[in-house]
C-alpha cells in the first residue's frame, strides 16, 4: 500500500502562537523540529502497518518547513509552494489511505490559529456549508477514491473531521484555550499517539470509504477587505455577494482548490497593497 501524508503546522502539539508558525518568528525553529517529529511519528507508523512507499506533502504557509534532512529516509517529501493541489499535492489513486497531520480549525470555530486556507480569508463555505481545510483535502481525496484515515491537531478539529469522516482515526494531541492558547500534551507523548495512530490507520484502510462527493461544488470566501473581493470577483463564473464576499461554482474538488490558490494570491497581495490610515486632521 502507498500512504499519503499531508501535514500543517498549526496542529502539532506545543504550538500555540503566531511567532511559533511564521519564519522568523522566535518559536520557530523549535515549531519545525516538533512538526518533523511529528511527520517522522506518521511516517514510522505506516511503515510499521505495512505500507510500501509513503508520500509526505509540506502544507503549512510557504510549505518548506520540515527538516527535510531529519525525516525518515524511507519517505518522500514534496515541498515548497504554489503547489496546484497545495495541501494536497502529489496525492493520487495509488495512495490507499490519507493521512492529516498537524490540522486546525475552521475560520471563525473555535480552535487554536483556527482559519481556512488562508488568514485574508474571513469566513469559507462549501455549498452554504463552513468548511475545514480537512474537509475540502478530503473531497480532493475522494475524487481519486482515497479515504481518509487519521487526523491529528487539536480537539476542535478532531470533533469536526470524526463527524464529516466516515471511520476516521483521530488523535487530539492538545485542548484549545483559545485562538493563541493550548493545553498540549509533551510532544515526545504526542508523537507516541501519532505512531499508533498512523499504524492504525494503515491497518483498517481498506475498511475506510472515501468521502461522499456532493453534486456541485459552490465555494464562498468571506475576505477581509473589499479590494479582495473586487478582484477575485473578475473570476470567470463568480459573483460578487456582497462587498466582501464573493461566491463561485467549481467543476470539481480540484477547481475548488484552484479557487483556493488564485483567492488567497488575491487577498494575500490585496492586504500588503493596503494604504496607511489617513490621519485625521
Amino acid at each position: 500500500m502507498d500512504v499519503y501524508i499531508s501535514i500543517d503546522m498549526e496542529g502539532i502539539a506545543g504550538i500555540a502562537t503566531i511567532d511559533q508558525i511564521v519564519r522568523g518568528g522566535g518559536g520557530y525553529r523549535n515549531a519545525q523540529e516538533m512538526m518533523t517529529g511529528e511527520a517522522n511519528a506518521a511516517i514510522e507508523g505506516a511503515f510499521a502497518a505495512g505500507a510500501d512507499n509513503v508520500l509526505i506533502n509540506d502544507s503549512h504557509g510557504t510549505m518548506d518547513n520540515l527538516l527535510a534532512r531529519d525525516l525518515d529516509r524511507r519517505a518522500r517529501v514534496i515541498q515548497g509552494s504554489p503547489k496546484a493541489q497545495c495541501m494536497a499535492s502529489g496525492l493520487g489513486e495509488n495512495h490507499g489511505v490519507a493521512l492529516f497531520i498537524g490540522y486546525h480549525a475552521a475560520a471563525g470555530a473555535p480552535g487554536v490559529l483556527a482559519h481556512t486556507f488562508s488568514s485574508d480569508f474571513g469566513a469559507v463555505r462549501l455549498n452554504n456549508r463552513p468548511v475545514t481545510e480537512a474537509e475540502v483535502n478530503g473531497l480532493l481525496a475522494a475524487q481519486h477514491g482515497v479515504p481518509i484515515g487519521l487526523v491529528t491537531g487539536d480537539n476542535e478539529v478532531c470533533a469536526a473531521t470524526a463527524a464529516a469522516f466516515p471511520g476516521v482515526i483521530t488523535v487530539p494531541v492538545k485542548t484549545a484555550e483559545g485562538v493563541h492558547a493550548a493545553n498540549s500534551v509533551h510532544p515526545s507523548t504526542a508523537q507516541d499517539l501519532i505512531r499508533a495512530g498512523a499504524a492504525a490507520a494503515v491497518e483498517k484502510a481498506a475498511t475506510v470509504e472515501p468521502l461522499e462527493l456532493p453534486e456541485k461544488f459552490v465555494f464562498e470566501v468571506g475576505f477581509q477587505i473589499p479590494l479582495a473581493a473586487e478582484i477575485a470577483a473578475s473570476t470567470p463564473g463568480a459573483e460578487r455577494v456582497d462587498q466582501l464576499t464573493v461566491r463561485c461554482e467549481a467543476p470539481d474538488a480540484n477547481g475548488v482548490i484552484d479557487l483556493v490558490n488564485i483567492w488567497a494570491t488575491i487577498a494575500g497581495h490585496s492586504a500588503r497593497s493596503r494604504l496607511p490610515m489617513l490621519a485625521v486632521r
